[in-house]
């Protein structure tokens, strides 16, 4: 049984933040996740593999207890030592150290573990979580079943409008809901879908980690959004009625008042994205003006523009 380097299972240094886990997960996650790689089994036990390391790093607790028993472990057994001698000097140092029982490291890594043979044999295996720990016999119960991760990304469209998708889970198809409002970094639980209990224990949960590809034209702000509205020169300055297209692909007309500047904001209500959870609640959407100068002038225009600059010049 060898030591597993969960950090560089993800491809991350021991210092990195959460940020950068959940980033790297995500990213190998996608590159081996079963629907992208139907029948290749590596890529399968690379997946598996991934979704472990996350489980532990992407956890404060979790990842402390990691970064202090396994790193010890794998100084022992580069030594030489056996792993049976880790376990046994493990268990009876330091006085007044917290002693992890069996209801311990059920709550802590779920009530059915989804780790390897190295976290097997450091949190339960050979001699028992109530030997290694002082917890007392380990006794059989039920287990509620393992979660699973799983990244998914949808488009501006699909966000504001709400969507399904069709998922593969160990070897059942599933459909699954994703609410309108939903946005980059929305985690959304689908109960019972995770690992089978065993004992008779509940299912495990199925968490959907959304990812929202970007809009040409539409850029987010939370439930609010912007977008920009060329105006005219004639229009900005003379004012006007203008239509602004709205992400549910219609449009609103927007009075533009005169001498209106370059970059001037103007807030249509209730025109912005779903709130998440609340569909009837909107943000609000923002037009930003962007005033096009006219080309290719004509002699005539020109020189009416000339006496335009000599009148404001003499005014």
């Amino acid at each position: 049984m060898e030591y597993k380097d969960y950090y560089g299972v993800l491809g991350v240094p021991k210092n990195a933040n959460e940020k950068d886990i959940k980033n790297a997960y995500r990213k190998l996650a996608r590159k081996h996740h079963p629907d992208m790689n139907p029948g290749d089994k590596s890529a399968e036990e690379k997946f598996k593999e991934v979704n472990e390391a996350y489980e532990v790093l992407s956890d404060p607790e979790k990842r402390k207890l990691y970064d202090q028993f396994g790193s010890e472990y794998k100084t022992f057994q580069q030594g030489g030592g056996q792993a049976d001698d880790f376990w046994q000097q493990w268990a009876g140092r330091q006085p007044g150290q917290r002693q992890y029982t069996t209801r311990d490291i059920g709550d802590l890594f779920g009530q059915d573990s989804p780790f390897s043979d190295f976290f097997q044999q450091l949190f339960g295996g050979g001699a028992g979580y109530g030997d290694l720990f002082g917890g007392g016999a380990r006794q059989q119960r039920s287990r509620r079943g393992q979660d699973y991760e799983q990244p998914v990304e949808i488009t501006f469209a699909e966000a504001y409008q709400g969507t399904t998708r069709l998922l593969q889970i160990g070897d059942k198809r599933i459909e699954v809901n994703i609410p309108a409002g939903a946005d980059t970094g929305t985690r959304v639980r689908v109960e019972g879908k995770g690992a089978p209990g065993s004992g008779g224990g509940p299912a495990g949960n199925l968490y959907l980690h959304i990812g929202v590809l970007p809009h040409a034209q539409f850029q987010r702000r939370g439930e609010d959004l912007e977008t920009a509205v060329p105006v005219d020169l004639y229009l900005a300055i003379l004012g006007g009625e203008i239509a602004v297209p709205t992400p549910d692909g219609r449009s609103v007309m927007l009075r533009i008042p005169p001498e209106t500047q370059n970059g001037a904001k103007f807030r249509l209500r209730g025109k912005g994205m779903p709130v998440l959870n609340r569909p009837k609640e909107r943000g609000d959407l923002y037009a930003v003006v962007e005033v096009k100068l006219p080309v290719h002038l004509t002699a005539q225009e020109r020189e009416l523009f000339q006496n335009l600059r000599a009148l404001r010049v003499g005014a």
